[in-house]
């Protein structure tokens, strides 16, 4: 971890100030506002206004427990080859959560740097663990984000929350950025059995419609594939989202033996920032 390549990406969450390094183990700015950074290489600039929470470990765990079988690894192989046509020097993922995009991303570009970034202090350590390209950041989306103007050549943001302004103020003139969102088909079984949230209907064009004009979008990917699931995969699928927070353990455990095939289908959507 580098206190030097972690300052290059923030600014101070009160006065929007740069941040630098100050040893052994703090950022602070011109302000004189001090944050410590964490040993295994991440800071926290959420604050404790929000008062929202990120995910936890056990769906931190289970993520990379499902993510491991290696079912979405033709989305993350196509995210990674789009992003690498970019040639970028400086990504921000924003929503981590294991990291396991990212390393796709480094595994077609490693010369990038990067910053992983959640809400969650157990998904960006992580993302940040074992890696000496990728600094981390606790921070929240929703409020402005602690990240220096025009920082970013490609944000990456998949499955998670998402704020058009500050994604437009942090990336670069004519960056890109990539967005994933689920399709209506996408764990219609898993919902036909009451096990996950629904997925509202033309979501790919509805967020089009949201970002413009600030974006216009330049790439769209249709994948769809058949996910033959034992039952600790659909339960580790399930334990990973926002589902997990409606379902309890007697009832998964019925429910499941019912599931054995999942569809999974998403939009890998890449918008260009237009100039301001």
């Amino acid at each position: 971890m580098s206190l030097q390549t972690l300052s290059e990406w923030l600014r101070c969450p009160n006065c929007f100030l740069p941040l630098s390094p100050n040893e052994p183990l703090a950022l602070r700015c011109g302000s004189g506002h001090s944050f410590d950074v964490n040993k295994r290489g991440y800071v926290s600039l959420a604050g404790s206004a929000s008062g929202l929470i990120g995910d936890s470990a056990a769906m931190v765990d289970a993520r990379a427990l499902f993510l491991e079988t290696g079912w979405y690894q033709p989305l993350r192989e196509r995210l990674a080859e789009r992003v690498a046509a970019e040639d970028p020097t400086r990504v921000l993922d924003i929503g981590c959560g294991t990291g396991y995009y990212l390393q796709g991303i480094l595994t077609h570009s490693p010369a990038v740097r990067a910053l992983g970034m959640d809400l969650s202090p157990v998904a960006v350590r992580r993302t940040v663990s074992g890696q000496t390209h990728v600094d981390g950041l606790v921070a929240d989306v929703w409020s402005p984000l602690p990240v220096r103007d025009a920082s970013a050549d490609v944000i990456v943001n998949v499955f998670a929350p998402r704020n058009a302004s500050e994604f437009h103020r942090v990336l670069r003139e004519h960056g890109l950025l990539f967005v994933v969102v689920p399709q209506a088909s996408h764990l219609r079984e898993l919902r036909a059995a009451g096990l996950a949230l629904d997925v509202p209907a033309n979501k790919g064009a509805h967020l089009s419609a949201a970002l413009s004009p600030a974006f216009e979008l330049a790439t769209r990917d249709e994948l769809s594939s058949t996910l033959r699931l034992e039952p600790a995969q659909a339960s580790a699928l399930i334990g990973m989202g926002p589902s997990s927070h409606h379902t309890d353990a007697a009832a998964l455990a019925r429910q499941l033996s019912g599931v054995q095939t999942v569809t999974a289908s998403f939009e890998l959507l890449g918008y260009r920032r237009l100039s301001n």
